[in-house]
């Protein structure tokens, strides 16, 4: 077997072990990486054993018999999430428009709090294995086997294979192994395919093996390693930038970026002006990062993605998932840090070169930033833990997406339609049967969805974008509206993706999050609209006269608040098209609220006016769906340690914005 490196038309011969000596890495860098590899595998095959004679039950397998603890629950959802997709396409994002992509950070934080508080609770109550099986027994088959579906082609097309190629493509540019082919023969195969297989296969072993006690337990170890190895390397960064002082490197790094030439750059700013970089606000549209379309992306990714929620519908008790969900927010806000000022500060040094020697290997696209900077400014024994802190991201994401895959199939799809007396052991056995599969698609996918993208971050979020306003007002309302229909949810669901396809054909100048934003209002407004004129419904009490008056005191507050968003986005937008042409965001205040995208006020309007639909209907109707979920308002009540968790989460984002606007 010959390594061979692909310059032009030919190939040439390379020296593997030289190769990786001069991009700086050591062979304690290595050995650390190896002794990070043998004992993940080895704790989750070991977390995953059953005692002798005993035989996994489904439960066991697919919720870890619910047993999961809150710190568990809670680092299990940061080890889920965080993945290549942030440390090398956040990263990327950070290098190119800077720290604004933090806001899905920030913002998912703020999200966690919601879903703990209003959704978690109500999934937990109903004992469900899958988001899609809610659906089925909260509508129809149908529209469960839609979802089912829609959820498996997301996974093994988007998610696995985007973050087996940006763990490889981290792997290779670290390394310093670009382009390196592996000969067998007269044929050959590229190193970064291999590393993609191997990321696979480790993954693999103890997911597959020991289903989601493996997956969440040997999480907890795996966020030591992604956020301690994560601030080293964001420490090193900077010191590097401050000539040794890691502190006056983030003077220097945010002094530069924020005066002189660099006074309208957006890359330390929050919320970015449309006229300071418009393809930076097309990513990340301004003020629609805290009120926009963030909103549908983090609610359908932190509240209704199995791979994602699974985690908290295996915890113990309701409460010790909810501490879970404001540990995991709590974490978030520490993920900018790791994730995005090291992309920020690549930018800064690729900008002053000239003050860097030595420098090896270069960005050609926005997402070498993130391996660029360790392989240049990590020291030996650094490198290797930062190394692992990549891999430990990449290793628990894509073991948490075999468990879910498995479990979408084997519990919506097999049991449901295909064998429904399958015993425990058989349901197992598919389980692992369809993670292999998932494995093999995903592998033979992945080069030809995932070549040559620039920032996968901003693919990723884009084309996640397409199903998330369906996915809200669909699972949204069925939880927690009684008049929510089962022919809402089917037209809901037809209309999702072709009105997200049309709105990019006719708008393509137009920001994804406010396009999915304007998606959400049509739909939301069509559920409710067949929802209310569905003549299939039974009749059913009005809550208790405490209940009625707390839901009533609420859809006011709501209904207030929304009316007066939206109206307020429309004075600002209507105001804003017969400015003159002197008035400019200087010295204008409308034309300020403009340029940073006032107009996502009209979906955050919308959104929260919806609620104020549902409370008023559950409060007063006494017609409701005949599989509707009775809410009782206890469900929402939370613990003292939630709302310290709530407060801390909220005062850090209101700093973090005040500083950083």
């Amino acid at each position: 077997m010959n390594f061979v490196q692909q310059i032009g038309e030919t190939l040439q011969s390379i020296d593997l072990g030289q190769a990786i000596g001069a991009s700086g890495f050591r062979t304690i860098d290595l050995v650390i990486l190896c002794i990070y590899l043998v004992v993940l595998v080895g704790l989750g095959l070991f977390l995953g054993r059953t005692k002798k004679g005993e035989e996994k039950s489904a439960n066991d397998y697919f919720l870890a018999g619910n047993t999961l603890t809150w710190w568990a629950v809670g680092a299990s959802l940061i080890a889920a999430n965080i993945s290549a997709e942030q440390f090398i396409g956040m990263s990327g994002t950070g290098f190119r428009d800077g720290i604004a992509t933090a806001a899905y950070e920030i913002m998912a934080a703020v999200t966690l709090i919601v879903i703990g508080k209003f959704l978690l609770p109500v999934m937990l109550k109903q004992k469900i294995f899958t988001i899609p099986q809610f659906l089925r027994e909260r509508y129809n088959d149908g529209v469960g086997l839609a979802f089912s579906v829609l959820w498996l082609f997301l996974y093994v097309f988007v998610n696995l294979t985007s973050v087996a190629w940006l763990g490889a493509l981290a792997i290779e540019q670290i390394l310093g192994l670009q382009n390196v082919y592996i000969a067998f023969g007269e044929a050959t195969i590229s190193l970064r395919m291999v590393i993609v297989i191997v990321l696979f296969l480790v993954a693999g072993i103890y997911s597959i093996y020991g289903g989601l006690a493996s997956v969440a337990w040997t999480d907890v170890m795996q966020v030591f390693f992604l956020v301690g190895g994560g601030l080293i390397t964001a420490w090193f960064a900077l010191k590097a930038a401050g000539d040794g002082a890691a502190m006056e490197g983030l003077r220097n790094v945010y002094t530069t970026l924020t005066t002189g030439e660099y006074a309208k750059d957006t890359h330390f700013h929050l919320v970015i002006q449309e006229s300071h970089n418009a393809s930076a606000f097309a990513n990340v549209p301004g003020i629609a990062a805290v009120v926009g379309g963030v909103w549908l992306t983090n609610l359908g990714y932190w509240g209704f993605n199995q791979y994602i929620i699974q985690k908290g519908l295996a915890a113990k008790s309701i409460d010790e998932a909810q501490k879970g969900l404001v540990f995991a927010g709590l974490l978030k806000l520490v993920i900018p840090f790791i994730v995005v000022l090291p992309g920020v500060c690549a930018f800064y040094m690729t900008k002053h070169a000239d003050q860097f020697t030595m420098l090896q290997g270069t960005i050609n696209v926005a997402d070498d930033a993130y391996p660029w900077l360790i392989r240049n400014f990590a020291p030996p024994v650094v490198k290797g833990l930062s190394f692992a802190a990549l891999a430990a991201a990449i290793i628990s994401s894509l073991a948490s997406m075999f468990n879910s895959t498995s479990t979408l199939f084997t519990m919506d799809i097999y049991k449901k339609y295909i064998n429904k007396d399958a015993s425990d052991k058989k349901l197992v056995n598919v389980g692992r049967l369809t993670s292999l599969t998932a494995l093999v698609i995903a592998a033979i996918a992945v080069k030809p969805l995932l070549g040559g993208l620039d920032q996968a971050f901003q693919y990723i979020q884009e084309y996640s974008g397409f199903i998330y306003p369906g996915i809200i007002v669909v699972f949204g309302l069925g939880l927690l509206w009684k008049r929510a229909s089962s022919k809402a949810a089917v037209w809901t669901a037809i209309a999702t993706i072709p009105l997200g396809i049309l709105f990019k054909v006719c708008c393509p100048d137009v920001a994804f999050q406010l396009r999915a934003g304007y998606v959400f209002m049509i739909l939301v407004t069509m559920f409710v609209l067949i929802s209310v004129i569905d003549k299939k419904f039974v009749s059913c009490e009005v809550p208790e006269q405490k209940d009625r008056a707390t839901m009533m005191k609420w859809a006011k507050i709501l209904g207030a608040a929304g009316v007066v968003f939206i109206v307020a986005a429309a004075i600002v937008t209507i105001w804003g098209a017969f400015l003159p042409e002197t008035a400019t965001p200087e010295n204008s205040v409308i034309a300020y609220l403009n340029d940073i995208g006032f107009q996502a006020f009209y979906f955050f309007g919308a959104l929260v006016g919806c609620n104020a639909i549902w409370l008023w209907s559950d409060a007063n109707d006494k017609k409701m769906d005949p599989k509707a979920v009775l809410l009782d308002l206890k469900l929402f009540h939370t613990s003292k340690t939630y709302a310290w968790g709530t407060f801390a989460i909220i005062l850090i984002v209101v700093i973090l914005y005040a500083v950083l606007w």
